[in-house]
Protein backbone atom coordinates (compact mmCIF):
# COMPACT_ATOMS: atom_id res chain seq x y z
CA UNK A 1 0.00 0.00 0.00
CA UNK A 2 1.43 3.44 -0.78
CA UNK A 3 0.22 5.34 1.98
CA UNK A 4 -0.81 8.81 -0.70
CA UNK A 5 -3.26 11.27 0.82
CA UNK A 6 -6.27 11.15 -0.83
CA UNK A 7 -8.33 14.33 -1.39
CA UNK A 8 -11.08 12.20 0.61
CA UNK A 9 -9.09 12.45 3.46
CA UNK A 10 -9.12 16.67 3.75
CA UNK A 11 -5.53 17.26 4.70
CA UNK A 12 -4.48 20.13 5.37
CA UNK A 13 -1.63 22.54 6.90
CA UNK A 14 -1.63 26.06 7.86
CA UNK A 15 0.58 28.89 6.54
CA UNK A 16 1.95 29.24 9.75
CA UNK A 17 2.90 25.21 10.12
CA UNK A 18 4.91 24.52 6.74
CA UNK A 19 5.75 27.95 6.64
CA UNK A 20 7.63 28.24 10.18
CA UNK A 21 11.04 29.21 9.84
CA UNK A 22 12.38 27.16 12.79
CA UNK A 23 12.75 30.24 15.04
CA UNK A 24 12.23 29.86 18.65
CA UNK A 25 12.64 31.75 22.16
CA UNK A 26 16.18 30.67 22.10
CA UNK A 27 17.53 31.13 18.57
CA UNK A 28 16.48 33.16 15.43
CA UNK A 29 14.94 31.75 12.27
CA UNK A 30 16.65 28.79 10.02
CA UNK A 31 14.87 29.03 7.11
CA UNK A 32 14.12 31.92 4.29
CA UNK A 33 10.46 33.29 4.66
CA UNK A 34 8.23 32.14 2.21
CA UNK A 35 5.25 33.91 0.41
CA UNK A 36 1.92 32.15 1.01
CA UNK A 37 1.62 31.77 -2.94
CA UNK A 38 5.28 30.00 -2.03
CA UNK A 39 3.41 27.90 0.63
CA UNK A 40 0.28 27.39 -1.37
CA UNK A 41 2.84 25.69 -3.91
CA UNK A 42 5.18 23.62 -1.56
CA UNK A 43 1.53 22.38 0.15
CA UNK A 44 0.15 21.31 -3.26
CA UNK A 45 3.58 19.49 -4.33
CA UNK A 46 3.68 17.18 -1.52
CA UNK A 47 -0.65 16.16 -2.35
CA UNK A 48 -2.13 18.56 0.47
CA UNK A 49 -5.84 18.97 0.62
CA UNK A 50 -5.74 22.48 1.53
CA UNK A 51 -4.32 25.39 3.35
CA UNK A 52 -5.52 27.29 6.64
CA UNK A 53 -4.85 30.58 7.72
CA UNK A 54 -4.54 33.37 10.51
CA UNK A 55 -5.32 36.79 8.97
CA UNK A 56 -1.59 37.68 9.39
CA UNK A 57 -0.03 34.59 8.29
CA UNK A 58 -1.14 36.16 5.38
CA UNK A 59 -2.03 39.78 5.28
CA UNK A 60 0.77 41.42 7.80
CA UNK A 61 -0.87 43.57 10.47
CA UNK A 62 0.42 46.79 8.90
CA UNK A 63 0.29 46.42 5.21
CA UNK A 64 -0.50 48.76 3.05
CA UNK A 65 -3.99 48.69 1.15
CA UNK A 66 -1.61 48.06 -2.41
CA UNK A 67 0.70 45.23 -0.70
CA UNK A 68 -2.67 43.61 0.63
CA UNK A 69 -4.07 43.47 -3.11
CA UNK A 70 -0.95 42.07 -4.01
CA UNK A 71 -0.51 39.46 -1.66
CA UNK A 72 -4.43 38.67 -2.22
CA UNK A 73 -3.64 37.91 -6.13
CA UNK A 74 -0.69 36.20 -5.42
CA UNK A 75 -2.36 33.71 -3.17
CA UNK A 76 -5.52 33.28 -5.20
CA UNK A 77 -3.54 32.18 -8.26
CA UNK A 78 -1.86 29.79 -6.02
CA UNK A 79 -4.71 28.73 -4.91
CA UNK A 80 -5.87 28.18 -8.15
CA UNK A 81 -2.42 26.66 -9.94
CA UNK A 82 -2.83 23.93 -7.52
CA UNK A 83 -6.03 23.00 -6.54
CA UNK A 84 -6.26 23.89 -2.89
CA UNK A 85 -9.13 25.05 -1.07
CA UNK A 86 -8.91 27.23 1.87
CA UNK A 87 -11.82 25.56 4.44
CA UNK A 88 -11.04 27.70 7.60
CA UNK A 89 -10.11 30.80 8.41
CA UNK A 90 -9.15 32.28 11.81
CA UNK A 91 -7.43 35.59 13.96
CA UNK A 92 -4.08 36.09 15.50
CA UNK A 93 -5.42 37.63 19.17
CA UNK A 94 -2.30 37.00 20.26
CA UNK A 95 0.90 37.85 18.66
CA UNK A 96 0.58 41.98 18.49
CA UNK A 97 1.42 43.86 21.17
CA UNK A 98 -2.01 45.27 21.89
CA UNK A 99 -3.64 41.71 23.30
CA UNK A 100 -0.86 40.90 25.63
CA UNK A 101 -3.70 40.86 28.18
CA UNK A 102 -5.71 39.29 26.04
CA UNK A 103 -8.32 39.97 23.54
CA UNK A 104 -12.14 38.73 23.95
CA UNK A 105 -11.15 38.95 27.77
CA UNK A 106 -8.67 41.91 28.37
CA UNK A 107 -9.58 44.42 30.81
CA UNK A 108 -9.29 47.33 28.29
CA UNK A 109 -12.86 47.47 26.50
CA UNK A 110 -10.90 49.02 23.69
CA UNK A 111 -9.01 46.22 23.39
CA UNK A 112 -12.13 43.99 22.76
CA UNK A 113 -13.91 45.77 20.84
CA UNK A 114 -10.53 46.09 18.50
CA UNK A 115 -10.50 41.85 18.44
CA UNK A 116 -14.27 41.75 17.98
CA UNK A 117 -12.79 44.26 14.55
CA UNK A 118 -9.95 42.25 13.46
CA UNK A 119 -12.39 39.03 13.60
CA UNK A 120 -14.98 40.31 11.37
CA UNK A 121 -12.68 42.05 9.25
CA UNK A 122 -11.10 38.42 8.76
CA UNK A 123 -14.31 36.54 8.50
CA UNK A 124 -15.00 38.48 5.64
CA UNK A 125 -11.68 38.02 3.87
CA UNK A 126 -12.83 33.99 5.08
CA UNK A 127 -15.96 34.15 3.19
CA UNK A 128 -14.36 35.68 0.12
CA UNK A 129 -11.66 32.66 0.16
CA UNK A 130 -14.46 30.14 1.11
CA UNK A 131 -14.09 28.62 4.59
CA UNK A 132 -16.91 27.33 6.19
CA UNK A 133 -14.90 27.61 9.60
CA UNK A 134 -13.72 29.57 12.07
CA UNK A 135 -11.49 29.00 14.62
CA UNK A 136 -10.77 30.56 17.76
CA UNK A 137 -7.93 30.16 20.04
CA UNK A 138 -7.64 32.15 22.76
CA UNK A 139 -4.00 32.43 23.09
CA UNK A 140 -3.82 35.25 25.55
CA UNK A 141 -7.09 34.81 27.13
CA UNK A 142 -5.60 34.42 30.93
CA UNK A 143 -3.55 35.33 33.30
CA UNK A 144 -0.31 35.17 35.35
CA UNK A 145 -1.89 36.11 38.88
CA UNK A 146 -5.04 35.78 39.42
CA UNK A 147 -4.99 39.31 41.16
CA UNK A 148 -4.86 41.10 37.83
CA UNK A 149 -8.68 40.21 36.18
CA UNK A 150 -12.00 38.69 37.35
CA UNK A 151 -12.17 35.26 35.71
CA UNK A 152 -16.00 35.70 36.13
CA UNK A 153 -15.63 39.15 34.20
CA UNK A 154 -13.62 37.44 31.65
CA UNK A 155 -16.17 35.10 30.83
CA UNK A 156 -18.62 37.40 30.88
CA UNK A 157 -16.62 39.45 28.34
CA UNK A 158 -16.01 35.89 26.13
CA UNK A 159 -19.59 35.30 25.91
CA UNK A 160 -20.24 38.40 24.58
CA UNK A 161 -17.69 39.19 22.28
CA UNK A 162 -18.85 35.16 20.74
CA UNK A 163 -22.49 36.29 20.54
CA UNK A 164 -21.41 39.11 19.19
CA UNK A 165 -20.09 37.34 16.09
CA UNK A 166 -22.31 34.78 15.85
CA UNK A 167 -25.14 37.66 15.06
CA UNK A 168 -22.62 39.17 12.81
CA UNK A 169 -21.92 35.98 10.93
CA UNK A 170 -25.75 35.37 10.76
CA UNK A 171 -26.41 39.33 9.96
CA UNK A 172 -23.69 38.41 6.80
CA UNK A 173 -24.97 35.33 5.90
CA UNK A 174 -21.28 33.44 6.39
CA UNK A 175 -22.51 29.85 7.49
CA UNK A 176 -19.56 29.41 9.52
CA UNK A 177 -19.24 26.99 11.94
CA UNK A 178 -17.24 28.26 15.03
CA UNK A 179 -14.68 26.16 16.53
CA UNK A 180 -13.15 26.88 19.99
CA UNK A 181 -9.60 25.95 20.64
CA UNK A 182 -8.72 25.07 24.21
CA UNK A 183 -5.07 25.00 25.84
CA UNK A 184 -4.04 24.68 29.53
CA UNK A 185 -1.30 27.03 29.30
CA UNK A 186 1.69 28.97 27.40
CA UNK A 187 2.10 31.43 26.41
CA UNK A 188 -0.08 33.22 29.39
CA UNK A 189 0.48 31.46 32.55
CA UNK A 190 -3.11 30.41 32.79
CA UNK A 191 -5.85 30.04 29.55
CA UNK A 192 -9.31 30.22 30.44
CA UNK A 193 -11.74 27.34 29.22
CA UNK A 194 -8.35 25.05 29.57
CA UNK A 195 -9.55 21.53 28.07
CA UNK A 196 -11.87 20.65 25.14
CA UNK A 197 -14.38 19.74 27.84
CA UNK A 198 -14.34 22.84 29.51
CA UNK A 199 -15.56 24.40 25.84
CA UNK A 200 -18.17 21.58 25.67
CA UNK A 201 -19.21 22.94 28.79
CA UNK A 202 -18.96 27.19 27.76
CA UNK A 203 -20.95 26.92 24.30
CA UNK A 204 -23.98 25.99 25.98
CA UNK A 205 -24.27 29.05 27.78
CA UNK A 206 -24.30 31.14 24.54
CA UNK A 207 -26.63 32.41 22.80
CA UNK A 208 -26.01 30.32 19.30
CA UNK A 209 -24.84 27.05 21.08
CA UNK A 210 -25.50 25.30 17.64
CA UNK A 211 -23.19 27.35 15.59
CA UNK A 212 -20.38 26.62 18.06
CA UNK A 213 -18.12 23.33 18.17
CA UNK A 214 -15.02 23.00 19.09
CA UNK A 215 -11.24 22.34 17.59
CA UNK A 216 -9.83 19.82 19.80
CA UNK A 217 -5.82 19.93 19.70
CA UNK A 218 -3.79 17.03 20.58
CA UNK A 219 -0.74 18.45 21.93
CA UNK A 220 -2.95 20.76 23.79
CA UNK A 221 -4.76 17.91 25.43
CA UNK A 222 -1.61 15.92 26.33
CA UNK A 223 -0.13 19.23 28.00
CA UNK A 224 -2.48 18.58 30.15
CA UNK A 225 -1.58 14.64 30.71
CA UNK A 226 -5.29 13.98 29.60
CA UNK A 227 -6.26 11.29 26.61
CA UNK A 228 -6.65 13.22 23.29
CA UNK A 229 -8.70 10.67 21.79
CA UNK A 230 -11.37 11.26 24.87
CA UNK A 231 -11.68 14.70 24.00
CA UNK A 232 -12.31 14.18 20.80
CA UNK A 233 -15.12 11.23 21.44
CA UNK A 234 -16.70 13.33 23.79
CA UNK A 235 -16.63 16.40 21.00
CA UNK A 236 -18.15 14.24 18.69
CA UNK A 237 -20.57 12.50 21.17
CA UNK A 238 -22.09 16.24 21.36
CA UNK A 239 -21.93 16.78 18.00
CA UNK A 240 -19.43 19.14 18.00
CA UNK A 241 -16.51 17.84 16.41
CA UNK A 242 -16.49 20.89 13.97
CA UNK A 243 -12.86 20.66 13.22
CA UNK A 244 -9.77 18.95 14.84
CA UNK A 245 -6.01 20.23 15.17
CA UNK A 246 -3.51 17.38 14.59
CA UNK A 247 -0.05 17.18 15.50
CA UNK A 248 2.44 15.11 18.60
CA UNK A 249 3.41 16.39 21.72
CA UNK A 250 5.25 14.78 24.95
CA UNK A 251 2.92 14.73 27.78
CA UNK A 252 3.38 17.65 30.52
CA UNK A 253 6.01 18.89 28.45
CA UNK A 254 5.77 23.14 26.45
CA UNK A 255 3.71 22.88 23.70
CA UNK A 256 5.81 20.80 20.95
CA UNK A 257 3.72 20.80 17.95
CA UNK A 258 5.59 17.75 16.32
CA UNK A 259 5.20 15.68 13.40
CA UNK A 260 1.67 13.43 13.38
CA UNK A 261 1.97 9.86 14.69
CA UNK A 262 5.99 10.85 16.13
CA UNK A 263 5.62 10.38 19.37
CA UNK A 264 2.60 8.23 20.86
CA UNK A 265 1.71 5.76 18.22
CA UNK A 266 -0.44 3.96 20.40
CA UNK A 267 -2.39 7.11 21.24
CA UNK A 268 -2.40 8.22 17.51
CA UNK A 269 -3.54 5.06 16.71
CA UNK A 270 -6.88 4.60 18.87
CA UNK A 271 -7.61 8.63 17.48
CA UNK A 272 -7.36 8.03 13.86
CA UNK A 273 -9.34 4.49 14.29
CA UNK A 274 -12.38 6.86 16.26
CA UNK A 275 -12.36 9.29 13.35
CA UNK A 276 -12.30 6.80 10.29
CA UNK A 277 -14.94 4.48 12.60
CA UNK A 278 -17.34 7.27 13.35
CA UNK A 279 -16.86 8.58 9.60
CA UNK A 280 -15.55 12.34 10.89
CA UNK A 281 -16.03 14.29 7.06
CA UNK A 282 -13.97 17.66 8.37
CA UNK A 283 -10.53 18.62 8.00
CA UNK A 284 -7.71 16.94 8.89
CA UNK A 285 -6.07 19.42 9.93
CA UNK A 286 -1.41 19.21 10.63
CA UNK A 287 -1.03 22.10 13.11
CA UNK A 288 2.55 20.85 13.55
CA UNK A 289 6.13 22.10 13.02
CA UNK A 290 9.25 20.61 10.81
CA UNK A 291 12.02 20.30 13.01
CA UNK A 292 14.11 23.22 13.72
CA UNK A 293 17.23 21.30 11.60
CA UNK A 294 15.18 21.40 8.44
CA UNK A 295 15.57 23.27 4.98
CA UNK A 296 12.40 23.29 3.01
CA UNK A 297 12.92 19.53 1.32
CA UNK A 298 13.01 18.58 4.90
CA UNK A 299 9.75 20.12 5.60
CA UNK A 300 7.95 19.10 2.62
CA UNK A 301 9.33 15.61 4.01
CA UNK A 302 7.86 16.70 7.81
CA UNK A 303 4.24 17.26 5.62
CA UNK A 304 4.56 14.14 3.78
CA UNK A 305 5.09 12.41 6.96
CA UNK A 306 1.93 14.04 8.95
CA UNK A 307 0.04 12.60 5.76
CA UNK A 308 1.78 9.13 5.62
CA UNK A 309 1.31 8.35 8.76
CA UNK A 310 -2.58 9.23 9.02
CA UNK A 311 -2.74 7.26 6.15
CA UNK A 312 -0.57 3.96 8.01
CA UNK A 313 -2.83 4.51 10.87
CA UNK A 314 -6.12 4.10 8.95
CA UNK A 315 -4.78 1.13 7.49
CA UNK A 316 -3.97 -0.46 10.58
CA UNK A 317 -7.60 0.55 12.29
CA UNK A 318 -9.06 -1.50 9.12
CA UNK A 319 -6.63 -4.47 10.26
CA UNK A 320 -7.96 -4.14 13.61
CA UNK A 321 -11.59 -3.98 12.61
CA UNK A 322 -11.11 -7.22 10.59
CA UNK A 323 -8.58 -9.20 13.12
CA UNK A 324 -10.70 -12.24 13.92
CA UNK A 325 -8.95 -12.98 16.80
CA UNK A 326 -8.75 -9.26 18.15
CA UNK A 327 -12.61 -9.02 17.40
CA UNK A 328 -13.18 -12.03 18.98
CA UNK A 329 -12.14 -11.12 22.41
CA UNK A 330 -14.03 -7.90 21.85
CA UNK A 331 -17.21 -9.65 21.29
CA UNK A 332 -16.85 -11.46 24.23
CA UNK A 333 -15.96 -8.72 26.41
CA UNK A 334 -18.89 -6.83 25.28
CA UNK A 335 -21.52 -9.42 25.21
CA UNK A 336 -24.90 -9.18 25.82
CA UNK A 337 -26.73 -10.41 29.12
CA UNK A 338 -30.17 -11.99 28.66
CA UNK A 339 -30.82 -11.76 32.40
CA UNK A 340 -30.18 -8.25 32.20
CA UNK A 341 -31.82 -6.98 28.95
CA UNK A 342 -34.99 -6.82 31.08
CA UNK A 343 -33.59 -3.94 32.76
CA UNK A 344 -32.69 -2.14 29.33
CA UNK A 345 -34.67 0.82 28.05
CA UNK A 346 -36.63 3.79 29.33
CA UNK A 347 -37.86 3.81 32.61
CA UNK A 348 -40.19 2.24 34.45
CA UNK A 349 -41.53 2.17 37.96
CA UNK A 350 -41.43 -1.87 37.83
CA UNK A 351 -38.16 -1.70 36.29
CA UNK A 352 -36.92 0.39 38.89
CA UNK A 353 -38.31 -1.79 41.78
CA UNK A 354 -37.40 -5.51 39.86
CA UNK A 355 -33.82 -4.25 39.53
CA UNK A 356 -33.63 -3.05 43.31
CA UNK A 357 -34.95 -6.53 44.40
CA UNK A 358 -32.51 -8.44 41.81
CA UNK A 359 -29.65 -10.93 43.32
CA UNK A 360 -26.43 -9.75 41.86
CA UNK A 361 -23.58 -12.98 42.36
CA UNK A 362 -21.18 -10.15 43.22
CA UNK A 363 -17.79 -12.35 44.63
CA UNK A 364 -18.72 -14.36 41.21
CA UNK A 365 -19.14 -11.64 38.96
CA UNK A 366 -15.60 -9.72 40.26
CA UNK A 367 -13.44 -12.98 40.26
CA UNK A 368 -13.95 -13.25 36.12
CA UNK A 369 -11.05 -12.62 34.07
CA UNK A 370 -11.37 -9.94 31.02
CA UNK A 371 -8.53 -10.33 28.93
CA UNK A 372 -7.89 -7.02 28.64
CA UNK A 373 -3.75 -7.76 28.76
CA UNK A 374 -4.05 -10.13 26.07
CA UNK A 375 -6.05 -7.85 23.76
CA UNK A 376 -3.94 -4.83 24.45
CA UNK A 377 -0.47 -7.34 23.41
CA UNK A 378 -2.24 -7.97 20.33
CA UNK A 379 -2.97 -4.37 19.41
CA UNK A 380 0.58 -3.91 20.15
CA UNK A 381 1.96 -6.72 17.92
CA UNK A 382 -0.64 -5.22 15.11
CA UNK A 383 0.69 -1.85 15.62
CA UNK A 384 4.55 -3.78 15.31
CA UNK A 385 3.65 -5.26 12.34
CA UNK A 386 3.61 -8.35 13.99
CA UNK A 387 -0.23 -8.99 12.83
Amino acid sequence: MAYEPTPEQKFTFGLWTVGNTGSDPFGSSVREKLSPAEIVRLLGEVGAYGVNYHDNDLIPIDATPAERDSILKDFRQALQETGLVVPMATTNLFGDPIFKDGAFTANDPKVRKYALQKTMLNMDLGAELGAKVYVFWGGREGTESDATKSALDSLKHFRESLNFLCEYNRSQGYGYKFALEAKPNEPRGDIYLPTTGAMLGFIETLDYPDMVGVNPEMAHEHMAGLNFMHAVAQAWDAGKLFHIDLNDQNYARFDQDWRFGMQNLKQTFFLVKLLEDVGYEGSRHFDAHAFRTEDYEGVKDFARGCMRSYMIFKEKAERFNKDAEIQGLLAEITKSDPEMEKFDGEFTSEKAEALKAYSFDRKNIAARGLGYEKLDQLTNELLMGIR
